[in-house]
């Protein structure tokens, strides 16, 4: 029972994290719903935007498979921010590593590589659930191979410089709980605040790709926003980072680690 309530903080966090991104996920969906940004009746894949010729390809089996595939690919780019900010986290000679300082540079290559990874994932599973006739309906509505794997590569670059500010934004959650403040409540304001801007900006995005003719001036002028945004999350919080460490560490905060330190 003592270890149940040693654990129950860090678990109520999380599952508050979770709700508030639950929360946020259901108003952008109902906002894409309401504005026809989506749509969740079936339509014929003939002339229609190119999220529901996708969909009404994923039946039956296919479509759980694909969850399973979608459910993998999120894990692996949650935990890479959640990996990166423990990593930087860490004092110096754990584990028998050095320490390592968060940086917007290496927060972005690290987010880019795990973003390929959950691609990669993604993709083994989701070709393996397709069958030669589903594979051949969609080859014939959608852009070209060197089409679709620029498209690849570009979209691992946002989701490079969202992960990097999601790993930046943990990292800056952790130097505000080293200077006297709550990690919880750190963290679950910048799933709220953090994930309403994400939410605004995929639901805008969205609008602009899933359209039957797609007009590339407006899906570039939202992929712009969604980079410039990231960026600033990224070196802001970079920024926060280096004021925090520029702090004087609270007097509770310090008397512990000077009885350890005795100890």
């Amino acid at each position: 029972m003592k270890d149940m309530k040693a654990m129950a903080r860090p678990f109520l966090a999380l599952y508050a994290m979770a709700l508030v991104i639950a929360l946020l996920g259901r108003i952008g969906l109902a906002v894409a719903g309401g504005t026809g940004v989506l749509a969740f009746d079936y339509i014929s894949a003939s002339g229609v935007p190119v999220l529901d010729v996708i969909c009404s390809i994923l039946t039956g089996s296919a479509f759980v498979a694909f969850l399973f595939a979608a459910g993998l690919a999120l894990c692996v780019s949650t935990a890479g921010a959640v990996l990166y900010g423990a990593l930087a986290s860490r004092a110096e000679g754990d584990a028998g590593a050095p320490a390592v300082r968060p940086r917007p540079l290496t927060a972005f290559l690290w987010g880019w590589a795990t973003a390929l990874v959950a691609l990669a994932c993604l993709v083994v599973v989701v070709l393996g659930i397709l069958s030669a006739v589903q594979v051949g309906s969609m080859s014939s509505k959608l852009p070209g191979v060197s089409v679709i794997a620029l498209g690849v590569i570009a979209f691992a670059a946002f989701l490079g410089t969202l992960l990097g500010a999601a790993s930046m934004v943990v990292c800056a959650c952790v130097a505000r709980a080293r200077a006297g403040h709550s990690l919880a409540v750190g963290l679950i304001v910048a799933c709220a605040a953090c994930g309403a801007v994400v939410m605004v900006l995929t639901v805008g995005t969205f609008s602009a790709l899933n359209v039957a003719a797609v007009s590339l001036p407006a899906l570039g002028g939202w992929a712009a926003a969604d980079l410039v945004v990231n960026v600033i999350l990224l070196f802001g919080s970079a920024a926060l980072i280096r004021r925090q460490e520029g702090a004087p560490v609270p007097k509770a905060s310090a008397e512990p680690a000077a009885a350890g330190a005795a100890g």
